[in-house]
């Protein structure tokens, strides 16, 4: 009953536990799912924190159904992201010069409450005898949380520091072991030491360190993930997904052409084959970030035959002709994109995956990841792509039925 109360909330793009809770008490579909088990707001996120991981499979088995109704031709796949806010509060960062600051406070504090709560005790066990009393009292313990908080913070900023001091060392001493190879002297001003602490000005993310600044839309920056997709052509379904914090989405070719492969598989979805009987690469269009060698290669090291425009062209220009054979992944990129079979395939990319996007979020209204830490809205984002999927095969799957 749970998991279905979750799917179809995120079909319907109620995606808070509160707003769960409440539709369960005023909805009537809603109600009908539930019955008198209306489950609190806190049951509905705990459930949804235990099935992150489960959700993989059913995610599988809606591309597999998806498949078997035949919304996935493999006809192309066009793979992009898009930024979406995380949870972390306001403020999002805490200097390093803060957090030292703010934990000797927090200190003081809690020795303070401390103290006078022991005064406390004892004034009471005089006048009304002895108590358990090993209760920590209220304000006590949101400053000791506090405190682990930024000192986690704190800890993460001087590891970072360690971790870049000894690059810094192991670049210097392997530049100085060139310079004796050679016997060329060292020019410029005497290095600096290597400085093992972290700057007062370095800051941490407190409460979600492991998103990154990222612009969400054009009125800021925020803490975000970038959350890219790889979406069939046919009908928009989407046959991967994934969330990282990684702005650069030459990073991301591989491992979406991986997780793509992945899926199709144990979903049973056939890769497509010409008049012969025999295997074909799968057309790939990727957003200009993509544009690498390494990424090209990747791709059709998976079986995918990456189409992407690398450069623009003038209006009324002549086509440029390349004058060698392409040689590398990428060359034979550019290569397809000057014909016009390319240009054409490319020139859908847009009309693919970006309705997908423009359905989750503002369709459905999901701007925001309701979780925190980077394996949690990985699986968030999931079960968002996944009740995308199962809208398609309810529309076209009811289309076709009327048909």
């Amino acid at each position: 009953m749970m998991v279905c109360l979750l799917l179809y909330a995120y079909c319907v793009g109620v995606f808070s536990s509160r707003k769960i809770a409440w539709a369960c008490e005023r909805h009537l579909a809603f109600m009908a799912m539930v019955g008198q088990e209306r489950p609190d707001f806190r049951t509905i996120s705990d459930v949804r924190k235990q099935h992150l991981e489960p959700f993989k499979e059913v995610f599988v088995q809606v591309v597999r159904l998806a498949g078997e109704a035949g919304l996935v031709t493999l006809g192309t796949v066009a793979t992009d992201g898009t930024n979406i806010q995380g949870n972390a509060s306001r403020p999002k960062a805490r200097s390093y010069g803060y957090m030292k600051k703010a934990v000797e406070r927090l200190r003081e504090a809690i020795e303070a409450l401390v103290t006078a709560a022991y005064q406390q005790e004892e004034a009471e066990d005089a006048a009304l005898g002895s108590r358990r009393g090993d209760e920590l009292p209220a304000e006590v313990a949101r400053r000791a949380q506090r405190w682990a908080t930024l000192e986690a913070a704190r800890q993460r900023l001087e590891a970072q520091a360690n971790a870049e001091a000894a690059a810094e060392r192991q670049q210097r001493a392997a530049a100085d072991a060139e310079r004796q190879r050679t016997g060329k002297p060292r020019r410029g001003k005497a290095l600096t030491p290597v400085v093992e602490s972290p700057e007062d000005k370095a800051q941490s993310n407190v409460t979600d360190p492991e998103l990154h600044i990222m612009r969400p839309n054009n009125k800021g920056w925020e803490s975000c993930g970038k959350a890219p997709v790889s979406v069939e052509a046919a009908c928009q379904i989407m046959v991967a997904c994934d969330v990282t914090n990684a702005p650069n989405d030459k990073q991301q070719a591989e491992p979406m052409a991986q997780a793509t492969r992945a899926i199709l598989a144990p979903a049973g979805i056939a890769l497509p084959q010409d008049a012969a009987g025999q295997a074909q690469a799968i057309p790939a269009t990727l957003e200009k970030g993509y544009d690498s060698e390494a990424a090209a290669q990747a791709l059709e090291d998976f079986g995918l035959t990456p189409s992407r425009a690398t450069g623009r062209q003038k209006h009324h220009a002549p086509e440029a002709e390349a004058s060698d054979v392409p040689a590398t992944a990428q060359e034979r990129m550019a290569a397809k994109g000057r014909t016009p079979e390319g240009r054409a395939l490319y020139a859908r990319r847009q009309v693919i995956v970006e309705p997908g996007f423009g359905q989750s979020k503002e369709a459905r209204g999901f701007r925001r990841f309701l979780l925190r830490g980077l394996e949690k809205i990985r699986g968030e984002w999931r079960l968002v792509c996944l009740t995308h999927n199962l809208l398609k095969r309810w529309r076209y799957g009811s289309a076709h039925s009327a048909a």
